[in-house]
């Protein structure tokens, strides 16, 4: 096969098949891509993320905060719940946020440990300004598919999503950017 046509997994998958006959390979041609575009994607975020002067964990803490509506008030537990991290990290997450004057941390009313966080002025313009910028620079580099073929990306990846989290008996991630 040409090198310059060729597709990298397509010469994996044969590779195995060469190597080790009756090895599924069927799997490679869907999960190295996935794998592959959650690298670029990832990186890519990163640099638009530093060129804002934000890293992806406050942005991330940030805009649970946004999507919940006015008063932009969440619990912790409520924003461990819709960031899919550990009770640990959002404190870390708020505790950073705090100092940079992004949010507020005060105590809940009823239930005694219950602590809320509050987006700031400051924090809802960061967001405001951030969140354009990294959904734009994403919405760039999917548009080398036409809107029909989103939508049926969109749609397959949600069925293969669902599907792997039941065989899993893990459906955390499908809270993330839930509002």
């Amino acid at each position: 096969m040409d090198r310059a046509t060729s597709y990298p997994v397509e010469e994996i998958a044969a590779a195995w098949e060469r190597e080790r006959p009756g090895t599924p390979v069927s799997s490679i041609g869907i999960v190295t891509p996935i794998w592959r575009l959650a690298k670029l994607l990832g990186d890519d975020r990163r640099r638009v993320l530093a060129r804002a002067g934000v890293d992806p964990a406050t942005l991330d803490l940030l805009s649970v905060l946004r999507r919940s509506g006015e008063p932009y008030t969440l619990t912790t537990r409520e924003l461990s719940h819709r960031s899919l991290v550990t009770a640990g990290a959002v404190s870390q997450r708020v505790a950073r946020a705090e100092r940079e004057g992004l949010v507020t941390r005060r105590p809940g009313e009823g239930r005694p440990r219950t602590v809320l966080v509050e987006l700031t002025p400051a924090g809802h313009e960061l967001v405001e300004a951030t969140v354009d910028q990294v959904l734009r620079r994403e919405a760039e580099l999917i548009d080398g598919l036409s809107p029909e073929q989103q939508e049926q990306l969109a749609g397959l990846l949600r069925i293969l999503l669902q599907d792997t989290q039941r065989k899993l008996g893990d459906d955390r991630i499908g809270h993330a950017g839930e509002d």
